[in-house]
């Protein structure tokens, strides 16, 4: 696999085509370069995911005066005809799942690595960034042509897995639809314990997936990554050139004329803006990763926003 920019790289193509020797050597180059530039920037903070003296539920007792009202036990109340109120106990292990998007769109890249690489790399970077402490963290992972899931576990060693795993997942085959809803939908049922859901993808096509990663947010707090690569956002001037779409298998032949390039950046970037408003609704943080950026530095800056905000 290709390192992407961030870090030192190692050539290559697509993880399936690598040797096992190449593939351990791509995926220890991304581990260092994760962990040298992340390292200690959560560490002695602990922030949770609800406000307040705990956020799971445990036993229920009898009202006593000064407790606060909107923790009574409607139903124990019923039952025993006397005010009773829900304790809650702190949940100090994160459980994160990832769903991620590796559809053949994602097969794609003109600057520094495809969008599957950096894709690889923002999970590696939410493995790091959420490890330790008890956590565990699972992999819901889906090309198109076959869904992977991976438990959650903890450790480093269960991480290493994970993404030798991941990285391995040979690509669909061009044509194959991705189906982001069908993976979001996975996580969603059976309903798990009230955690962080991490959704990586391109966002391409029509936000169908927004009512199941809505439902989502009624449980975990919620990230997006959104992958992408400037040459979706703007055609260069080229002349004539062939659009293709790997997950239709279409092509067609234009001419990159002024009017053409001007057209496809105004439908670029209402369709961004029409992602970017759909996750503000699902109530997601939003992180927007390019191909021909410093993906490290774009999540170091959204992980200390967030961090602020938190201590806020």
């Amino acid at each position: 696999m290709t390192v992407p920019a961030g870090g030192s790289a190692s050539s290559g193509t697509h993880p399936p085509s690598l040797g096992e020797g190449r593939l351990e050597a791509g995926l220890r180059t991304l581990e260092l370069t994760v962990r040298r530039r992340l390292d200690g920037l959560l560490q002695g903070n602990h922030i949770g995911l609800l406000p307040g003296p705990g956020s799971e539920p445990a036993e229920a007792r009898p009202y006593r005066a000064g407790d606060d009202v909107r923790r009574m036990d409607w139903a124990v109340t019923a039952r025993t005809t006397e005010p009773h109120v829900r304790e809650t106990v702190a949940d100090r292990e994160l459980e994160t799942w990832v769903v991620l998007d590796l559809s053949p769109s994602l097969d794609f890249g003109t600057a520094d690595c495809e969008k599957r690489d950096l894709a690889i790399a923002a999970l590696a970077a939410v493995a790091h960034l959420t490890r330790g402490g008890g956590n565990r963290i699972g992999a819901i992972v889906s090309t198109g042509a076959e869904t992977v899931r991976i438990p959650a576990r903890g450790g480093v060693g269960h991480v290493r897995t994970l993404m030798r795993r991941v990285a391995s997942i040979p690509s669909a085959a061009e044509g194959t639809r991705g189906d982001l809803t069908a993976a979001l939908d996975q996580l969603r049922r059976p309903p798990r314990r009230r955690g962080l859901a991490v959704v990586i993808s391109d966002f391409l096509g029509e936000p169908v997936w927004e009512r199941s990663l809505r439902a989502l947010s009624a449980r975990h707090e919620l990230l997006a990554v959104e992958v992408v690569d400037p040459r979706e956002l703007d055609l260069p001037d080229v002349g004539t050139v062939v659009l293709a779409d790997p997950e239709t298998g279409r092509q067609r032949e234009v001419e990159t004329t002024p009017l053409l390039r001007r057209e496809f950046a105004a439908a670029a970037a209402e369709h961004r803006d029409r992602v970017a408003e759909a996750l503000r609704r699902c109530g997601a943080g939003h992180l927007r990763l390019s191909t021909d950026s410093d993906w490290v530095a774009d999540i170091v800056r959204f992980a200390l926003a967030r961090k602020r905000v938190g201590s806020r």
